[in-house]
Protein backbone atom coordinates (compact mmCIF):
# COMPACT_ATOMS: atom_id res chain seq x y z
CA UNK A 1 0.00 0.00 0.00
CA UNK A 2 2.80 2.41 0.86
CA UNK A 3 4.49 1.56 -2.44
CA UNK A 4 1.29 2.46 -4.33
CA UNK A 5 1.16 5.85 -2.59
CA UNK A 6 4.77 6.55 -3.54
CA UNK A 7 4.09 5.64 -7.16
CA UNK A 8 0.94 7.78 -7.25
CA UNK A 9 2.81 10.74 -5.77
CA UNK A 10 5.60 10.28 -8.31
CA UNK A 11 3.10 10.22 -11.19
CA UNK A 12 1.43 13.40 -9.94
CA UNK A 13 4.77 15.20 -9.58
CA UNK A 14 5.84 14.15 -13.08
CA UNK A 15 2.49 15.31 -14.51
CA UNK A 16 2.77 18.70 -12.78
CA UNK A 17 6.33 19.18 -14.01
CA UNK A 18 5.32 18.23 -17.56
CA UNK A 19 2.41 20.68 -17.46
CA UNK A 20 4.66 23.50 -16.24
CA UNK A 21 7.29 22.81 -18.89
CA UNK A 22 4.85 22.25 -21.76
CA UNK A 23 2.58 25.22 -21.02
CA UNK A 24 4.01 27.63 -18.45
CA UNK A 25 1.50 30.39 -19.18
CA UNK A 26 -1.48 28.09 -18.62
CA UNK A 27 0.12 26.64 -15.50
CA UNK A 28 0.59 30.16 -14.10
CA UNK A 29 -3.07 30.94 -14.80
CA UNK A 30 -4.16 27.80 -12.96
CA UNK A 31 -1.99 28.66 -9.96
CA UNK A 32 -3.44 32.17 -9.90
CA UNK A 33 -6.99 30.80 -9.98
CA UNK A 34 -6.13 28.44 -7.14
CA UNK A 35 -4.69 31.23 -5.00
CA UNK A 36 -7.72 33.43 -5.70
CA UNK A 37 -9.99 30.60 -4.56
CA UNK A 38 -8.02 30.10 -1.34
CA UNK A 39 -8.00 33.85 -0.72
CA UNK A 40 -11.74 34.07 -1.25
CA UNK A 41 -12.37 31.17 1.10
CA UNK A 42 -10.17 32.73 3.79
CA UNK A 43 -11.99 36.04 3.38
CA UNK A 44 -15.34 34.29 3.77
CA UNK A 45 -14.20 32.50 6.93
CA UNK A 46 -12.92 35.79 8.31
CA UNK A 47 -16.23 37.50 7.58
CA UNK A 48 -18.11 34.65 9.23
CA UNK A 49 -15.97 34.79 12.36
CA UNK A 50 -16.36 38.57 12.53
CA UNK A 51 -20.13 38.20 12.40
CA UNK A 52 -20.03 35.61 15.18
CA UNK A 53 -18.12 38.00 17.43
CA UNK A 54 -20.62 40.82 16.85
Amino acid sequence: MVQAKKIALYVVVVFVMYTIIASPRRAAELVQVGFEGVSSAAQSVGDFMSELVK
